[in-house]
């Protein structure tokens, strides 16, 4: 996916005239999630209790870091955790798949191989993330499994919902697609059971914040950088994520001069795209640098990006974890450091 259109975070008449078909997408998801409550179409459990951690907008709002804080969270009290991914841009023949950290991007998507690295639980990715949580919970025993996105994918029985909001695009102009980025009603933030902002949250909303480390060699990963060594000479940025602006906007907080090289969300990198001329170093986000280490060299860097959970967000999660039949522990129980 390409950066969103202007239009649906700026008032714009484009939004407007696209509206009614923003309206027929609002209906037809209102009138699926009422077929799922009224029986009339069935979700499916899968043997222990299943969070999923989505949002309502199209791009990035920072789920995949918030799925590895919960996992590390959560494996840190003692639980046998999994996680389910649908594996976008994955070329396997066969799904779902168990994900390892050496696994090829290619075959299982590069969110799936970031996942398998950080979180160092059982992960396994299929568009079809009932068959996907089934084989972590017959394989692996899990206590609870984490679904990196798929709040829209019903046929999945959950019992936690988290929503995660980017704290500076918020919802945008709060239209439907096409019309806004959104893929649901802002109605639908009522019924879900944690609403996470990515910065700074208003009432009744938890927040987590994106914290930047230092930068790690893709042809040597004992070797690291702080960001702020890269301000001497300019940079290549490359990004190929859901919010580029967010990316190119770290680097910039840390007062580099950096020279864009925007790219869709999951991008298939080949090796001359992220090779210039000018020998100057290029870094790129650590989703991105699972599908380049292959052809990297020492001038290319990564930068890990860990997401810091507030202690109300933390307490909150795990209240809601115990209501549902989660043995987390009690809340005097040291988190993972």
């Amino acid at each position: 996916m390409r950066e969103p259109p202007d239009f649906w975070y700026a008032p714009d008449p484009l939004g407007a005239l696209l509206a009614p078909a923003g309206w027929l997408v609002a209906l037809f998801t209102v009138l699926r999630r009422g077929a799922y409550r009224a029986g009339l179409r069935r979700s499916w459990h899968v043997g222990c209790p299943v969070v999923v951690v989505g949002n309502l907008s199209t791009g990035g709002t920072g789920k995949t870091p918030l799925v590895i804080a919960i996992a590390k969270l959560l494996a840190g009290r003692g639980l046998r955790v999994g996680v389910v991914c649908r594996g976008y841009r994955g070329a396997a023949s066969r799904w779902p798949r168990k994900v390892r950290p050496d696994s090829n991007p290619d075959r299982v998507g590069d969110e799936a191989v970031l996942l398998a690295r950080r979180t160092g639980v059982p992960v396994a990715a299929g568009p079809n993330r009932i068959a996907a949580a089934r084989i972590l919970f017959r394989r692996s025993k899990c206590d609870v499994i984490l679904s990196d996105d798929g709040l829209q994918h019903l046929r999945l029985a959950r019992d936690v919902e988290i929503v995660v909001v980017d704290g500076v695009r918020r919802h945008g102009n709060g239209r439907c697609m096409p019309a806004g980025p959104l893929r649901e009603p802002l109605g639908r933030l009522a019924s879900v059971d944690l609403v996470v902002v990515n910065g700074a949250g208003r009432q009744d909303e938890l927040d987590m914040r994106l914290v930047a480390g230092d930068a790690v060699n893709l042809a040597d990963a004992s070797l690291t950088r702080p960001l702020d060594s890269f301000r001497n000479a300019p940079v290549h940025a490359v990004c190929a994520i859901g919010h580029q602006e967010r990316f190119f906007g770290t680097l910039e907080d840390h007062g580099l001069t950096i020279v864009r090289h925007p790219f869709p969300d999951h991008h298939p990198f080949r090796e001359e795209e992220i090779r210039f001329p000018d020998g100057a170093p290029v870094l790129m986000t650590e989703k991105d640098a699972v599908k380049c280490e292959r052809f990297a060299d020492p001038r290319h860097w990564y930068v890990p990006v860990d997401a810091a959970l507030s202690a109300a967000l933390e307490a909150r999660l795990l209240s809601i974890l115990r209501e549902r039949g989660v043995a987390v522990g009690s809340d005097t129980h040291p988190s993972p450091a």
